[in-house]
């Protein structure tokens, strides 16, 4: 039986003291049920004697100490899951929002979750196509990694997200293959852009949007990625499909974290940000991943927007010591006009080589993007070299390096926000660039695969 407790003590919006209850435990879900009728959410933060210390999903506005009543529900915040939320669009307390009926759910699942067991991981090993040139041809993403995107402020993280969501593919027959696309923290154009975008191209029909806006609660940012995360198991793990979770924005998701923390009176670490904030990301990050004797996947692209384009920040830090590698936007090539404005050099995939290669992408793929890397890193340094001394203290085979480096960000990374190419289009493209230098340069390839796939000369 469900009690019900007219004790509230004090309100500090977000958080709210009730005295005299029992059996109430961590991170239960209580509702508030105003005078009016009105009813409000809210769950356990903490239990010290016959006190608990609640944070509120809503605003505190109206709530009558007296009067107001308080019962606690037995169980933390749950998510009911089913294959018809494929399609929908429901906001950060996983409630539909796009005028459609509410979800049949075969299940209810805890949010929170647990972060995978390592002895029950299996090793990430099969490619994912993005269609984005530097992140297929270069750092590659494999079924089961964490690869972050870090940005800056005002660059076209957003419009780079929805073309993965769009593009994104696993190649071979029979693939189920989902998107879940949680946004945390933005404005109404953003998640309108997002919505529209994706039914425009009819990417919508595989996709789970969570839509958490700028002017909702902080605590609904805590828990949208962990409902997004919540639909992502049940889609991998009980139907088996292949899912690609794309978490934006990151640091909006902490700075709710230090803003509650900061409520509790917790003491502050780096910047103001709890403590806690490595294991809080870990534990939302390690449920991506492969199960052994399973055969759905949870591949997961968190996008940051890095303060102060820091790339030491403690959001960006963390988030590289945990997951396998990081795409970085430069404001550079954004400024050249270059879209998506990746910077190859600084970004990475560790686990790039295990997607690629004979039966994954193709034979050359290794060869071609190590040359490639090498290539534009020494037609960068030719071009710095040409502004501090001129063109005439450049060799000739440096001045072919320099014209690579300008090709390469213009046809290479810079392809738009609608082109999807190909892994092969993407490679071929590649040998196109690479057919500029002299073949004596090209020192990473095997001399087979120069014969085999070099474009004839013009």
């Amino acid at each position: 039986m469900i009690r019900e407790y007219k004790t509230i003590q004090e309100i500090a919006s977000p958080l709210m003291v009730v005295r005299q209850v029992e059996g109430v435990t961590y991170d239960e879900l209580g509702e508030l049920e105003l005078p009016t009728g009105e009813v409000r959410r809210c769950k356990v933060l903490e239990v010290e004697g016959d006190k608990a210390v609640v944070q509120l999903f809503e605003s505190a506005q109206g709530i009558n100490l007296a009067e107001t009543k308080v019962r606690f529900l037995g169980h933390p915040l749950e998510l009911g899951v089913s294959e018809d939320m494929l399609g929908r669009v429901f906001n950060g307390m996983g409630e539909p929002i796009d005028g459609g009926p509410e979800i049949l759910a075969d299940a209810h699942r805890d949010i929170n979750g647990l972060p995978m067991n390592p002895a029950a991981r299996a090793y990430p090993a099969e490619f994912i196509q993005t269609g984005v040139s530097t992140i297929d041809g270069l750092n590659t993403l494999v079924r089961g990694q964490k690869l972050p995107i870090f940005s800056c402020s005002g660059l076209p993280h957003a419009a780079l997200a929805a073309q993965i969501a769009r593009q994104a593919r696993v190649l071979g027959a029979n693939e189920n293959f989902a998107v879940v696309f949680a946004a945390i923290g933005i404005t109404f154009e953003e998640s309108e852009y997002f919505i529209n975008d994706f039914r425009r191209t009819g990417a919508i029909d595989r996709t789970v949007v969570f839509s958490n806006l700028a002017n909702d609660p902080a605590v609904e940012r805590i828990s949208t990625p962990r409902m997004a995360l919540t639909a992502a198991e049940y889609l991998a793990f009980e139907k088996d499909m292949h899912v690609l979770v794309i978490l934006t924005d990151i640091t909006n998701y902490a700075e709710a974290l230090r803003e509650i923390s900061a409520a509790k009176k917790e003491v502050p670490g780096r910047r103001g940000y709890p403590g806690y904030l490595y294991t809080d990301l870990a534990q939302m990050y390690e449920r991506a991943g492969r199960r052994t004797g399973k055969k759905g996947s949870i591949t997961m692209i968190p996008i940051l927007t890095m303060p102060e384009d820091d790339k030491t920040h403690p959001i960006p830090d963390l988030t590289g010591y945990i997951t396998e590698g990081q795409i970085i936007l430069s404001r550079e090539l954004h400024r050249k006009g270059i879209v998506p404005p990746v910077d190859v050099l600084p970004s990475l995939s560790r686990l790039k080589d295990k997607g690629i290669g004979e039966g994954k992408t193709r034979e050359d793929h290794s060869g071609t993007m190590n040359q490639l890397f090498a290539a534009y890193a020494r037609g960068k340094d030719a071009k710095e070299l040409m502004t501090i001394l001129g063109e005439a203290a450049l060799s000739d085979d440096d001045k072919l390096f320099a014209k690579f480096a300008d090709e390469f960000e213009r046809r290479y990374v810079s392809q738009g926000n609608e082109t999807n190419r190909t892994i092969e289009e993407t490679l071929d493209l590649g040998w196109e660039l690479l057919s500029i230098l002299p073949r004596k340069e090209l020192k990473r390839i095997k001399p087979e695969y120069i014969e085999k796939y070099m474009p004839e000369s013009k």
